[in-house]
């Protein structure tokens, strides 16, 4: 079932979670470990994160060394219809554009389209580590609308083969992410708002955003967002911030700005025990406000703590 049939469907805003692939060489069972506390609060969907290729350099015996390419967090397609097969709940997986040729891409889709998934997230994903900025595989997609425009071309029935006849339309609903503190690459907000709206021109059927830990910069975003002619879903993404390293961490990994009140309460703590009691009453007070405001879904980041988000949700 797509993601906006499961909005329009609603009386009441609905829960959704995001989720990490196992490291390669561990086993599905810490997933389903991770999602069990989860899944009593009966999510929508189930977002699936993609991780893109790296590259590591190896000694070889003769002392050069070998450039070799290692995906460390693999599986994002089989996860999600495992999860689909055992909890019997929706999956979104994400598509990115690092690490995939516009041929690996089609590929990835069509396995989607067999596995009976019904939706995506569309994003440009990050740079590689090894790299200062953002730079695309070869034959691969540079920014996220030319990943959106391959997605609603299969939806057409149109393949990169132009060949092929009597082709199978897929139905794909498409998500792409917002950003209510801006993107870091963008000059301005507007300009990144102009970008969204070509995705939303294109074809995106919805907006799942950036974390934030101010629910103004939220309802500012939306606003300007409906001010030049979106109007698809825009769905709110929570994180809990249980760690004191996370008041430099996310500010710094993910661009955004935590307001004073919560940065006071948690420079205050005096161990992560004490924070993460903090972040949760912070998640409570920003979920029970945006429901109350009507949000179509609350989308919680859950990594690291599952049970945290479980318990925040039953309070809600």
């Amino acid at each position: 079932m797509k993601v906006t049939d499961h909005i329009s469907q609603a009386k009441d805003t609905l829960i959704s979670f995001e989720v990490l692939p196992p490291l390669k060489g561990k086993g599905i069972e810490a997933l389903y470990r991770h999602l069990d506390p989860l899944m009593a609060h009966q999510p929508a969907f189930i977002n699936v994160t993609y991780h893109r290729s790296e590259h590591v350099f190896k000694k070889r015996a003769d002392g050069s060394f070998e450039k070799v390419v290692v995906r460390k967090r693999p599986g994002t397609e089989s996860i999600c219809a495992a999860i689909m097969n055992k909890y019997n709940v929706d999956t979104v997986p994400h598509l990115i554009c690092g690490g995939f040729s516009v041929n690996e891409t089609e590929d990835a889709l069509i396995n989607l389209r067999y596995l009976g998934i019904d939706n995506v997230l569309v994003l440009r994903g990050d740079a590689a580590k090894n790299e200062t900025a953002f730079e695309p595989e070869p034959g691969g997609h540079k920014y996220a609308s030319d990943l959106l425009q391959q997605v609603v071309n299969l939806n057409a029935g149109v393949y990169l083969e132009d060949e092929l006849k009597g082709t199978h339309k897929t139905d794909f609903c498409i998500g792409v992410a917002g950003y209510p503190e801006k993107h870091f690459e963008a000059p301005n907000m507007d300009t990144d708002l102009q970008y969204l709206k070509k995705k939303v021109d294109l074809g995106a059927d919805y907006i799942i955003t950036q974390m934030f830990f101010d629910n103004e910069k939220f309802h500012a975003f939306v606003k300007n967002c409906r001010s030049i002619g979106i109007t698809v879903p825009i769905i709110p993404g929570l994180k809990p911030i249980y760690t004191k390293k996370q008041l430099t961490i996310l500010p710094k990994t993910f661009h955004i700005d935590l307001p004073t009140d919560l940065s006071n309460e948690l420079l205050r703590c005096k161990t992560d025990e004490d924070v993460e009691k903090v972040g949760a009453e912070w998640l409570l007070m920003q979920s029970r406000e945006l429901k109350k405001a009507g949000v179509p879904v609350l989308h919680y980041y859950t990594l690291g703590r599952p049970k945290l988000v479980a318990e925040v949700v039953e309070r809600i």
